[in-house]
């Protein structure tokens, strides 16, 4: 019952998912093939938030739920491997039709079709971390 707010914020972000198209297909599809703005500005919307929230807990002033400084971590200066991830992350994306973040709420909104996505990236995550220490650093 003490978590029930981060169950509330999954649910809201959902339906913000949902009610943005962020979850449709077509809208992806359309982004993958440069025919619309539409995700480009949701993706971009979600940037400028992260840059200013990043900043609010660089500077102290939000604190996690135990009221506790969030330190994010510096980032690794090392490029290649993050290229070389986007780029699956990006194939699996345009393939499927849909990031990691809609799966659940494609599930809640009766795509059950979305279930195999939701296994490939659980066996994915699986062999990440299964193969994480052999990976270039």
């Amino acid at each position: 019952m003490k978590h029930i707010r981060f169950l509330l914020i999954g649910i809201l972000f959902g339906i913000i998912l949902t009610k943005s198209e962020a979850v449709s297909w077509y809208r992806i599809y359309e982004m993958f093939k440069f025919q619309s703005f539409h995700m480009y500005g949701i993706i971009g919307t979600a940037i400028a938030t992260s840059m200013i929230f990043m900043y609010l807990f660089k500077k102290g002033i939000i604190k996690d739920y135990l009221g506790n400084k969030i330190k994010p971590k510096d980032k690794s200066k090392e490029y290649k491997k993050t290229l070389i991830g986007g780029i699956i992350f990006g194939l699996g994306w345009a393939l499927a039709g849909s990031c990691p973040a809609p799966i659940f709420v494609l599930i809640g909104n009766g795509v059950f079709a979305i279930i195999i996505v939701l296994l490939g990236s659980l066996i994915g995550t699986f062999i990440y971390g299964l193969l994480n220490k052999k990976l270039p650093k």
